[in-house]
């Protein structure tokens, strides 16, 4: 892997577009955006820069080999052919990750049986032993692609998946995803000037999101392993000197980031995290109904993740309007944004939503929702929220 190679990342349906623009911004060539994907080129320090540093990514992997296969023959012949040890010590764990979109190939796992008998029987030939398969925690992470007949096999540079940023030390009963999450805020236009707010803020993932954007912080400044630290070429002072860079980019933030919720636990959960994470000079979080609050400052954003009635019941049947009524009347001149999986909320809050955009937090299709809420007229009010 000498010079720019190619590289993948992985995303949620809706914020390929945010994912690009965080590749470009940190350096990535030849930026291409995929369906749930973005393709770019980039060198090694690019890599561990893009794993420490994207906050949309939730996979990072870099191709090694494409062939079209036109059976299952000639599929395992080419992988039996491919020089593996150049990936993978006999004395290194390994598992295999498949995707498999063809009318020929239809079984996803007979394949990665296929490619793991083709790893293990290159071994055999070449040192007389094979490497060992480990699902739970592996050195090496290979992906299977099949795309009709062409295979693509990639090395996974994150290892874990990229929203596990390791300062959730406890969570509530739906927390949601921290890849989306700050998603969620850059599609809200949220870069720290300014003051935010989450009003049912539940385990703090969005207000911890919010101020690592804030203050220019990586997102995975908590995380101690990452995949490409069991590769061949491994650089340990290159990856040194990329955390330390980045670390030296973090910039002052003077506003505020605040937290409401009315369940005193989700309150001690978001408390926990936001310590963990060093942050509790940052946000501030108290136990306050959003429905009985007022507007607590000026300028606001607001970005929150209501219930769902999913995975946590709505109780009272008013909620979107209570949601609606609550912004028209407590939080003039106010930009709000808040996400559910209950495609018709949006009729229910009766306030029309100046964006919708499509999103998904984990399997559920979402609407996220933007509120312009004036006071008085539109025309006369001299609030102009970001678009």
């Amino acid at each position: 892997m000498d010079g720019n190679f190619e590289i993948q990342i992985k995303t949620f349906a809706g914020l390929e577009e945010i994912l690009a623009k965080e590749t470009l911004q940190l350096g990535g060539q030849d930026v291409t955006i995929k369906k749930r994907a973005v393709t770019c080129k980039g060198d090694l320090g690019f890599l561990y820069k893009a794993n420490f540093s994207l906050r949309t990514a939730v996979k990072i992997l870099v191709p090694i080999f494409h062939f079209k296969a036109f059976d299952e023959h000639k599929f395992y012949k080419k992988l039996a052919q491919f020089d593996w040890e150049n990936y993978l010590d006999v004395d290194q764990t390994f598992k295999i990750e498949t995707t498999v979109h063809s009318e020929q190939y239809t079984h996803s796992q007979f394949m990665s049986l296929k490619m793991k008998d083709a790893i293990v029987d290159y071994f055999r030939e070449k040192k007389g032993i094979r490497p060992s398969i480990e699902l739970s925690k592996p050195d090496i992470i290979f992906h299977l692609h099949i795309d009709e007949q062409l295979v693509t096999i990639s090395l996974d540079s994150s290892g874990e998946s990229l929203f596990k940023r390791n300062y959730r030390k406890t969570t509530g009963k739906a927390p949601i995803n921290e890849v989306l999450a700050s998603g969620m805020l850059q599609l809200a236009l949220w870069d720290g000037k300014g003051n935010f707010l989450d009003p049912m803020c539940g385990s703090g993932t969005l207000l911890i999101e919010a101020a690592l954007i804030a203050l220019n912080l990586p997102p995975h400044l908590m995380r101690k392993e990452f995949g490409f630290m069991n590769w061949h070429n491994y650089d340990a002072d290159l990856w040194e000197a990329i955390k330390e860079t980045r670390l030296n980019k973090a910039r002052e933030f003077d506003g505020k980031i605040i937290g409401y919720d009315i369940s005193v636990e989700s309150l001690l959960q978001a408390k926990q995290n936001i310590e963990s994470i060093g942050l509790e000079e940052f946000i501030s979080i108290e136990k306050k109904d959003f429905f009985l609050s007022e507007k607590p400052i000026s300028p606001l954003l607001m970005v929150f993740n209501p219930p769902y009635d999913e995975r946590m019941p709505i109780h009272q049947d008013d909620f979107y309007k209570k949601i609606g009524d609550t912004l028209k009347t407590n939080y003039p001149n106010t930009l709000s944004w808040f996400i559910s999986s209950d495609l018709a909320a949006e009729k229910k809050v009766g306030l029309r939503p100046s964006r919708r955009i499509k999103l998904f937090n984990g399997k559920l299709e979402c609407k996220f929702l933007q509120y312009e809420v004036y006071e008085g007229s539109k025309k006369t009010n001299h609030f102009e929220p970001k678009k």
